[in-house]
């Protein structure tokens, strides 16, 4: 098979480029900007583009599929190219249904959590070494790919993002996988550039339980009524089972899971986790697993890249980043890493860095998301919002947003990192927020060196180059 991407160096892209050129397909694309990791990673398999931008002059008869990324835009010469000569067009979900539309497909679904649950089960099968094809929207400990595709495997777990499929198709992504078992973990308000109103993106959630192949099984969280209502709507043409936070209590601060008799000691922490951990349990068992076998496998789970990610630690003081950025992710980070420490401060650091979080109209959204922090900042960049063509907001505005008193706001990163490096750390935790960098920061090098002795710093060499320069 020869495939070419349209906007290869995506980030889900290019790990669907490399799983079928793994598979032995013959993969090209093009891109006119591929960052790093994608730029080194396309290398490392002899993917990256002779040169950057789009060549219609490689587009010919003799491809066999075209998968056009998000970043290209409808204009694109290479998708006018290849739709003048009548070749096949795919989006990023339509070809990962072509490649497993005789399989057993699991799509995880929800506006939050989706991505811990999907690294739970694939931990798990893992684990047993069960074989299954899988996308997962970040890296996980163990896969080398975010995308894995193969002929033996009779199982796909996919993550399903309610976002766009691609420039010229503007159906959601989850809504093309046409699950046999799905789960759905909550539904809150997001991607409002695309979804304008609270119940046009609900029904998007409808849709996809109605995708769902008959006599499959849909399990969803009980406490969120949306999704009751989704469950009841759909129960008798599918199995329909809801869950809640998996029992559990807190020991030396390690949560262990309670199971009849027995406490099982966990890597993750916080409700919204356990939450995810119990979605991934009934998932796990509708595919042959059985409790016994996922408490053995779960117990080594030590989370998804980015999502409550321990960038440095000490005796008294642990440095958290996760990708929370939307208002029921921040609220549940929050609330997790204070109840889990609940003997240290806690200092919260928010980012205002998509599109819905920086629109006027959204900030009300984030009413009470960081009240259980100790002292909550939240950064967002005026040359960001230029660059999404958006209105400006003000501090004011953000701050009646969050409807905190004591928020503190600030616009210029510099000033901000300042501040945090000169305040007290003894016994107080800080989590970092944030689906971008804060204007450039390297947030490891950071937080290594926030908790730093004097002595270990002199040995650091990012230390040293700082100090001579």
């Amino acid at each position: 098979m020869r495939v070419h991407f349209i906007a290869i160096g995506g980030s889900a892209m290019h790990n669907l480029a490399i799983a079928l050129h793994k598979k032995g397909y013959q993969v090209t694309g093009s891109d006119d900007e591929i960052f790093e990791p994608s730029r080194s990673r396309l290398a490392k398999y002899g993917l990256l583009p002779e040169k950057i931008g789009w060549n219609p002059e490689i587009i010919n008869d003799n491809l066999d599929a075209i998968i056009l990324g998000m970043h290209a835009r409808p204009d694109n010469p290479e998708l006018q190219k290849a739709t003048d000569l009548g070749l096949k067009v795919y989006s990023y979900p339509e070809y990962l249904y072509e490649q497993t539309k005789n399989k057993t497909r699991v799509v995880i679904g929800g506006s939050h959590g989706k991505t811990s649950i999907t690294s739970m089960i694939m931990h798990v099968l893992k684990y047993h070494n069960i074989q299954f094809d899988y996308m997962v929207g970040a890296q996980i400990e163990g896969f080398d790919t975010m995308v894995s595709l193969t002929e033996e495997a009779r199982i796909a777990v996919f993550e399903g993002d309610e976002y766009l499929s691609s420039p010229i198709d503007r159906r959601p992504k989850f809504h093309l996988y046409q699950p046999h078992i799905a789960l759905l973990s909550g539904i809150a308000w997001d991607h409002i550039n695309v979804f304008p109103t609270f119940e046009g993106y609900v029904d998007q959630f409808r849709i996809f339980a109605g995708l769902i192949q008959h006599s499959g099984s849909l399990i969803y969280y009980a406490n969120d009524p949306l999704l009751k209502e989704i469950g009841e709507k759909v129960a008798g043409r599918v199995m329909v089972s809801a869950y809640k936070e998996h029992p559990s209590e807190v020991i030396d601060d390690i949560t262990h899971l309670k199971s009849q008799n027995n406490r099982i000691p966990i890597q993750v922490f916080g409700a919204h986790n356990l939450q995810n951990l119990n979605g991934a349990r009934k998932v796990c068992n509708e595919l042959g697993v059985s409790n016994e076998q996922f408490y053995e496998a779960i117990a080594s789970f030590k989370g998804a890249s980015r999502r409550l990610e321990v960038l440095a630690s000490n005796d008294s003081t642990t440095v958290f980043y996760d990708f929370a950025h939307s208002p029921s992710k921040l609220k549940a980070t929050t609330q997790a890493v204070k109840e889990q420490f609940s003997n240290r401060k806690l200092v919260a650091c928010m980012e205002l860095h998509t599109f819905s979080s920086l629109k006027k109209e959204f900030l009300p959204e984030y009413n009470g998301a960081m009240d259980t922090a100790d002292t909550a900042f939240v950064f967002f960049n005026p040359e960001t919002i230029a660059h999404k063509k958006l209105e400006d907001i003000s501090i004011e505005e953000v701050k009646a947003g969050f409807n905190k008193e004591d928020l503190n706001i600030y616009t210029n990163s510099d000033k901000l990192f300042t501040l945090l490096s000169n305040m007290d750390w003894n016994n107080t935790n800080l989590l970092l927020m944030s689906s971008g960098n804060y204007a450039g920061k390297n947030l490891k090098e950071f937080a290594e060196k926030l908790i730093a002795s004097p002595e270990e710093l002199k040995e650091c060499d990012w230390y040293m180059a700082t100090t001579n320069s």
